[in-house]
């Protein structure tokens, strides 16, 4: 099994993933730099988070222009499993890989803080290690992660059953006040149609380690890496 971790100018959370994926398999995941243009054999290509090019224009805009991202959009359209985290999941939303888009939240401020997020769908291979009812308490830190589908995108999405993960209170009600971003339907994540694709805005990285403070983020990590090793 071969994890490749791509780095942007901007990327700030590439060691933090790259030690959730250390954690969970005993080995340290590939660094690829944006501007090479083939990914051969890797298993698993992970977007992760940071500031890509410094947000210019909109999030994950100009990153989804980089040499990489043509490689990036072969390799999904062949099957390739791909998980974006937050900045990650912006240029995944910008190369139109995932449906929707990603606008300021609600309150046009940046959000750092702990929030419960709870798995919509868990028959996958993302998402298959966790529970319907289960609720991890992961971070998040962005200005633009309030995920906007229109009506018809939305429906769509339920009908495919890629709605991944959703706001929701510590006891996993999902209402108003835990939807912090403004979210439409409390969506903090994403698959694609053949949920080779996961985009997500929490950072279930910073959940995996002894010195975090939660570690409910280990499951999702087990799930995503069990199925490719």
């Amino acid at each position: 099994m071969k994890t490749a971790i791509l780095i942007f100018p901007g990327t700030n959370r590439e060691h933090d993933m790259a030690d959730a994926v250390e954690e969970i398999t005993g080995k340290r995941p590939g660094m690829i730099w944006h501007k090479e243009t083939e990914l051969k054999n890797y298993d698993l290509l992970i977007l992760p988070g940071g500031f890509s090019y410094g947000d210019y224009l909109r999030c994950g805009a100009m990153a989804a222009h980089s040499p990489i991202m043509k490689e990036v959009i072969r390799q999904a359209e062949r099957g390739t499993r791909i998980f974006g985290v937050c900045n990650g999941f912006q240029m995944l939303v910008e190369t139109r890989i995932l449906p929707g888009a990603l606008l300021k939240n609600k309150s046009l401020k940046f959000i750092c803080k702990q929030t419960y997020i709870r798995p919509e769908n868990t028959e996958n291979g993302f998402t298959g290690k966790l529970k319907p009812d289960d609720v991890l308490r992961v971070p998040v830190a962005h200005g633009d992660g309030n995920y906007f589908a229109n009506d018809d995108i939305l429906q769509d999405l339920k009908d495919h059953s890629q709605i991944a993960f959703r706001y929701c209170s510590e006891s996993g009600e999902s209402d108003n006040v835990s939807n912090f971003n403004g979210s439409v339907y409390n969506i903090a994540g994403i698959f694609n149609k053949r949920k080779t694709i996961l985009g997500m805005m929490p950072h279930p990285e910073n959940a995996t380690l002894l010195h975090q403070p939660d570690k409910s983020g280990v499951n999702l990590f087990k799930g995503i890496l069990d199925n490719i090793s």
